[in-house]
């Protein structure tokens, strides 16, 4: 597995890793499999690690992730990077007891990453940055929406690191955001590179609210690629990219996804292809924004 440097943070990411929401609650389109067994979901974190994946992303709002995490690692513990979100508080208090939670649940004293969800007021960042002299953690970083958001963040010099949303369908960071983060040396990681399931054969059952959305993924889907390597090989193919979160619960998922990082980036005149696509407006690159059902 490739190994890239997350910015500033002197971590070293292996190009894919993996995203848990999937093992602590229902995700994705409606149809999807339901979350694994606990026992599943641990064999799922171990032939992650076994394949060479070294960075693992939870969050407090992740069900019971955090907690699977922390019971399956054991002494494996100090072989693997883990990011976990909080959502900001207006109670300060209530923002350390959260923190406190996620260190409980994972069964460490530190956390490698920690993620903010939302945009964090200052009071909030001074707050967090003193629990990092505490030792609870020990890179910020922000999981934020759009490029308007992610420039802020970078602007704001507090954060090491953003998690963005990325992928053939949503190219917005291309733009300007990419260049500016190298620039800042703020780390970059990918998430939403199938866009919560629709970047796969099942966009095809969508409702009709979804038209546009299935529209612009029907194109992509006669390129000939198939869906998930489309979207893995286009997201890895962007050198200022330190990783790319994979969202499953299934080991043999896992498998493809991988086999689809070793294939390497795009032909060229694929990426071409995909580029000359208009880009879809907020409402369908946001999920939280998708109409109900």
């Amino acid at each position: 597995m490739i190994l890239k440097p997350l910015g500033r943070t002197g971590l070293n990411l292996s190009a894919i890793s993996l995203g848990t929401v999937e093992l602590g609650m229902d995700y994705g389109l409606p149809g999807s499999s339901a979350r694994p067994t606990t026992a599943d979901a641990e064999k799922l974190i171990h032939h992650a690690l076994d394949s060479g994946i070294n960075h693992l992303d939870t969050a407090r709002a992740y069900g019971d992730s955090e907690t699977i995490i922390g019971a399956a690692l054991g002494p494996r513990r100090r072989d693997v990077i883990i990011t976990s979100k909080v959502v900001i508080k207006d109670d300060l208090q209530a923002l350390t007891a959260s923190v406190e939670t996620s260190l409980a649940q994972l069964r460490t004293d530190y956390l490698d990453i920690l993620m903010l969800h939302t945009p964090p007021t200052d009071e909030a960042v001074d707050h967090l940055l003193r629990l990092k002299d505490r030792g609870w953690y020990r890179h910020l970083g922000a999981s934020v929406y759009g490029n308007g958001a992610a420039i802020s963040a970078i602007h704001a010099g507090v954060f090491d690191c953003l998690q963005i949303a990325f992928s053939p369908l949503d190219r917005r960071p291309e733009t300007d955001l990419f260049a500016l983060a190298e620039q800042a040396n703020v780390g970059m990681v990918a998430r939403s590179v199938l866009l919560k399931g629709a970047l796969t054969p099942r966009y095809r059952d969508l409702s009709p609210a979804f038209a546009d959305l299935q529209a612009a993924v029907a194109r992509l889907d006669a390129i000939g690629i198939p869906l998930p390597e489309l979207g893995y090989r286009y997201v890895l193919g962007e050198p200022r990219l330190a990783t790319a979160l994979v969202g499953t619960a299934h080991i043999h998922e896992l498998n493809e996804i991988l086999r689809y990082a070793e294939l390497g980036p795009l032909p060229s005149e694929i990426q071409v292809r995909i580029r000359q696509e208009p880009l879809l407006p907020e409402q369908w690159l946001n999920p939280g924004l998708w109409p109900s059902g």
